[in-house]
């Protein structure tokens, strides 16, 4: 019996040979720079920042602002190819930059998937994630806003999805280029839709 399953593996393998350039291995990790330009929200508030604060000042409720900060960062992932042409990835990754006045923004996604593939020495990717998203942002100042003058910290976790693809190239037996992967990553932070782009390129190890 165990003979015959081997029998069988091998005639599989060798009619995959056949049918694409190289058969790719059980798992592939990816690592690489990642860009993020997220809708993100923060709470601007009129706060007296003296020693002392007079008592006839007026007040100012708080005010949402959202702002489209360009984040830099990192993303991995790890995908188990099922079939040859299939795989569930588990997709991490983390945005870090300025954001309102001087505060500063971190973003970061985890979702999960399957991914579809067209294999080949050139491999294009498509894929369906979806898991969550965790967004906080520190306190600031607003130097040009003769109303508000506080940015407020905030932190936040929400669903997420990202629907996209991209480009492998083979450059060694095990190690590929990832030459861009383009996703439309949307969230659900305080019951409303945000819709980012995430752009990403980096390698690819298949083992």
């Amino acid at each position: 019996m165990r003979n015959f399953v081997a029998i069988l593996v091998a005639v599989f393998a060798i009619s995959l040979s056949a049918i694409s350039s190289g058969a790719q291995n059980k798992f592939e990790l990816y690592g690489g720079y990642s860009y993020l330009r997220p809708a993100l929200s923060q709470t601007e508030a009129d706060i007296c920042t003296g020693l002392v604060c007079p008592l006839s000042s007026v007040v100012f409720p708080p005010v949402v602002v959202t702002t489209h900060p360009n984040l830099n960062g990192w993303e991995v992932s790890g995908t188990y190819t099922v079939i040859p042409w299939l795989g569930v990835k588990a997709d991490f990754s983390g945005h870090y930059g300025a954001a309102l006045g001087s505060s500063s923004a971190n973003f970061h996604t985890f979702v999960f998937g399957p991914e579809a593939r067209w294999p080949g020495h050139v491999s294009p990717f498509a894929h369906v994630l979806l898991g969550g998203a965790h967004a906080s942002s520190n306190s600031g100042t607003l130097s040009n806003n003769p109303v508000y003058n506080t940015v407020l910290s905030a932190s936040n976790t929400a669903f997420a999805s990202a629907f996209g693809g991209g480009i492998d190239a083979r450059v060694a037996p095990s190690v590929w280029l990832r030459l861009i992967q383009v996703d439309y990553l949307m969230t659900r932070f305080n019951s409303s839709t945000q819709n980012q782009p995430r752009v990403s390129a980096g390698v690819v190890l298949h083992f």
